[in-house]
C-alpha cells in the first residue's frame, strides 16, 4: 500500500489542475464533486497508510518514494522525493481528514457563491502545497510547499476582492509572512554552505559533528529557521495577520488559519529538531516567544467582539502552547497539541461559520444570543468545541494535549516557574473567553432572527469533528492517571522524549492547580456574562478600563508600532527616493520615445495624397542615391 503514498498530493493537485482548467465549464455538482472528492480520497489514502504504518513499522522508521530528478547545480542535487514518518504522518492525517470534511462542508457553505470553481481549485491547491511541505525529504522541496501554502494563503484571503478591506488583509498577510520566509531562505543558504546538502536526514546526521553546541554559526541558522517560522505561524512579534486573516471565508479560516498552515512552523522546528538542539539560545527563545504570544493573544480575545477574530486570537494562542512545549524539548507533547487543535479549532470556525450565515452574516457576538434553540446541532458541536478549548478536564482532547504542556513548563529540564506561570494565567484566560463566547452567542436575549437553517453537509462535518474534539485526546493520557502513550510512542520513534529536572514535584499537584485554573476561569464568566451582568456594566464606565480594553481589542498596539517604526518610515524614503537621478534618466527615455512617437504618427494621418506623395518621394530618394 505504501508504494502509492505519493498519490496523496497528487489527488488534490490534479482536482486543482481540472478546476482551473475547465471549472468554469462544469456545474456546480461536478465543482463540488472533484473539489471535495479529490481530498477525500487523498484522506481514504493517509489513513490506510497510516495504518499499516503502525501495524507493520518499515525497518528504517520511514517510507521514502523517489518520483524524478529535478535539478542539479554544481553539487547541489535535488530531487522530487516523498519521505513520511510518523512525525509526517501525523500531519498528513490532519492536513487530509480535516481538509476533506472542511471541503464537504464548503460544498454547502459556498453554494451561491459565484466563484464556486476558483474557491475549490485554490483549497485544492493549498492542500496539494501542505501536504508536499511535511511529506518533501529535502529543504528544498519542503520551501516549495512552503511558499505554495503562503500563496494560496494570499488569494483564500482576498477571494472576495471586492471588497478593499479584503485586499489589504490578504496583502499584509503575504507582507508579514514574506519577512519570515526570507530569513528562512538565507537559513537554507547557510546549512548548504556549511554541510553541503539540503536533504533533511543528511542535515540531521551530520549537524552535530560539524557544528558544537551554541556555536554562532548554529544559533544563527536555528534563529533564522525561528523567524520563518514566527511568521508562518502567528507569533510575535509577526502575528498581526492572522487576526486580519479572518476576512476570507469561514472554511478558510478553518483549514488554513487554524488546523494547517498557521502549524507549518511548528512542524519546521520540530523536523529540525537537531539543529535547535544544538543552538541552547534559539531553545530558550523559542518557549519564552511561545509563552508571551500564548499570554498576549489570549487576553486580546477577551475583549473582540467579532467571532472570527476570538476564534483568530485563540489559535494564535494555541499554537503559543506548541512554541513552549518545543522550546523546552516537550516534542511529542507539541505535536499532540497540534493534533487536537486541528479538531477542536477546525470544529469552532466551521460551527461559526454556521451561525454568521444563520444570522444573515452577523459577526458581532453581542449581536447574536438566544439560538441555542433554534440551532440545536450547532449549539452541541459548538460547545464540544469550546469545551476543548477551554480543556475542560477528563472529558476533552484539550485537556489531554494542553495538561502536558503545562507540566512540562515546570518540570522539564529547560521548565522553568516563569513558562509555567504564563501557561497556567493563559489556561484561565481560555477558559474565560471560552465561556465567555458560548454564553453570549446561544444564551441570553435573542439579537438577530435566525434564517437558513444548516444543511447536512454542513452538520455532518460539525459532528465527526466534535467527536474527534472530544475523544481524540484519549489515545495520550497522563502517566500519574493512566499508562498510555499510543501517539507519543509512534512520535518519540522520530523526536527525542522529553527530560525532567532530577527532583520534579508531582505532576498531580500541577494537574490540580490546572483544573481548579480552568473552573475558575468558567465561573468567572458565567458571573460576569449571565449571572450578574451588572458588574461589567459599572467596568464600562471606567476610563482606565475602557483605556485597557481598547488596548487590547487594537493587537496591544502591534499594527500602530509597525505603522509608526516601519510603514510611515518606509513610505517617507520612498517619497524623497521618488525623482533620484535614475528615474530621471529613465523617465527621459521614456519621454523621448514618446516624442518619437508623435513625430511618426504625423506620417499616418489618413490622407491618401499624403501617402502617394511620400511613396513618390521615397522613390526619387532611392534614384537620386543610385545616380550619385
Amino acid at each position: 500500500m505504501h508504494e502509492y503514498f505519493f498519490l496523496i498530493p497528487a489527488l488534490p493537485l490534479l482536482g486543482f489542475l481540472i478546476l482551473s482548467l475547465w471549472g468554469t465549464r462544469l456545474n456546480r455538482k461536478a465543482i463540488a464533486w472533484i473539489g471535495a472528492g479529490t481530498v477525500s480520497a487523498a484522506a481514504v489514502m493517509s489513513i490506510l497508510i497510516c495504518a499499516n504504518f503502525i501495524q507493520n513499522p518499515p525497518q528504517s522508521d520511514h517510507y521514502a518514494q523517489l518520483l524524478w530528478n529535478w535539478f542539479r547545480v554544481d553539487n547541489l542535487k535535488v530531487a522530487i522525493r516523498f519521505s513520511v514518518d510518523a512525525l509526517s504522518l501525523a500531519f498528513v492525517f490532519v492536513i487530509t481528514f480535516v481538509g476533506a470534511l472542511i471541503h464537504i462542508y464548503s460544498t454547502a457553505f459556498m453554494q451561491k457563491d459565484r466563484d464556486y470553481a476558483r474557491f475549490f481549485a485554490y483549497m485544492n491547491l493549498f492542500v496539494f502545497s501542505m501536504l508536499v511541505l511535511v511529506m518533501a525529504d529535502n529543504l528544498v522541496l519542503l520551501y516549495l510547499g512552503w511558499e505554495g501554502v503562503g500563496l494560496c494563503s494570499y488569494l483564500l484571503i482576498g477571494f472576495w476582492y471586492e471588497t478593499p478591506a479584503n485586499c489589504r488583509a490578504a496583502n499584509k498577510a503575504f507582507y508579514v509572512t514574506r519577512i519570515g520566509d526570507t530569513a528562512m531562505a538565507v537559513a537554507l543558504f547557510l546549512l548548504f554552505k556549511e554541510l553541503g546538502s539540503l536533504h533533511i536526514t543528511a542535515i540531521l546526521d551530520i549537524a552535530p559533528d560539524h557544528f558544537k553546541t551554541g556555536d554562532s554559526i548554529i544559533n544563527l541558522i536555528a534563529l533564522l529557521l525561528l523567524a520563518g517560522s514566527v511568521g508562518k505561524s502567528a507569533q510575535l512579534p509577526l502575528q498581526t495577520w492572522l487576526p486580519d486573516a479572518m476576512a476570507g471565508p469561514s472554511p478558510v479560516s478553518a483549514l488554513i488559519h487554524a488546523a494547517t498552515m498557521v502549524t507549518a512552523g511548528v512542524y519546521l522546528i520540530a523536523r529540525m529538531h537537531t539543529l535547535f538542539e544544538l543552538s541552547p539560545l534559539a531553545m530558550n527563545i523559542v518557549a519564552i516567544t511561545g509563552a508571551f504570544t500564548l499570554f498576549i493573544a489570549a487576553c486580546s480575545a477577551v475583549v473582540q467582539t467579532d467571532i472570527k477574530r476570538i476564534l483568530a486570537y485563540s489559535t494564535i494562542s494555541q499554537i503559543g502552547y506548541m512554541f513552549l512545549a518545543l522550546g523546552i524539548g516537550a516534542w511529542s507533547a507539541a505535536v499532540f497539541h497540534f493534533f487536537t487543535h486541528a479538531f477542536f479549532k477546525a470544529l469552532l470556525f466551521l460551527a461559526a461559520g454556521a451561525v454568521i450565515e444563520a444570522l444573515h452574516h452577523e459577526h458581532n457576538i453581542f449581536k447574536m444570543g438566544g439560538i441555542r434553540k433554534e440551532l440545536p446541532t450547532v449549539f452541541l458541536t459548538f460547545l464540544a468545541g469550546a469545551a476543548s478549548l477551554a480543556a475542560v478536564p477528563l472529558i476533552t482532547a484539550g485537556f489531554f494535549s494542553k495538561d502536558p504542556i503545562m507540566w512540562y513548563a515546570w518540570s522539564a529540564e529547560k521548565g522553568s516557574p516563569f513558562l509555567w506561570l504564563l501557561a497556567i494565567t493563559g489556561a484561565f484566560i481560555t477558559a474565560f473567553y471560552s465561556t465567555r463566547l458560548m454564553l453570549v452567542v446561544f444564551w441570553g436575549k435573542k439579537q438577530t432572527p435566525v434564517g437558513e437553517r444548516p444543511v447536512k453537509r454542513i452538520t455532518v462535518p460539525l459532528i465527526i469533528l466534535a467527536f474527534a474534539a472530544v475523544a481524540g485526546g484519549f489515545f495520550e493520557w497522563p502517566h500519574n492517571i493512566l499508562h498510555l502513550s499510543l501517539f507519543s510512542g509512534q512520535i518519540e520513534q522520530v523526536l527525542p522524549a522529553v527530560v525532567l529536572q532530577k527532583n520534579h514535584p508531582s505532576e498531580f499537584v500541577f494537574q490540580g492547580i490546572a483544573v481548579l485554573v480552568t473552573g475558575a476561569g468558567i465561573f468567572t464568566a458565567y458571573i460576569l456574562y449571565y449571572q450578574n451582568k451588572t458588574i461589567l456594566e459599572a467596568w464600562h464606565q471606567t476610563a482606565s478600563l475602557q483605556t485597557l480594553r481598547k488596548f487590547l481589542l487594537s493587537g496591544w498596539g502591534f499594527d500602530y508600532l509597525y505603522q509608526v517604526l516601519i510603514v510611515q518610515p518606509f513610505f517617507f524614503i520612498t517619497r524623497i527616493n521618488k525623482k533620484d537621478v535614475f528615474d530621471r534618466i529613465y523617465n527621459g527615455i521614456a519621454r523621448v520615445n514618446l516624442q518619437a512617437n508623435r513625430l511618426l504618427s504625423l506620417t499616418q494621418n489618413g490622407s491618401l495624397r499624403w501617402y502617394i506623395a511620400g511613396v513618390l518621394i521615397g522613390i526619387l530618394f532611392i534614384i537620386t542615391m543610385q545616380l550619385i
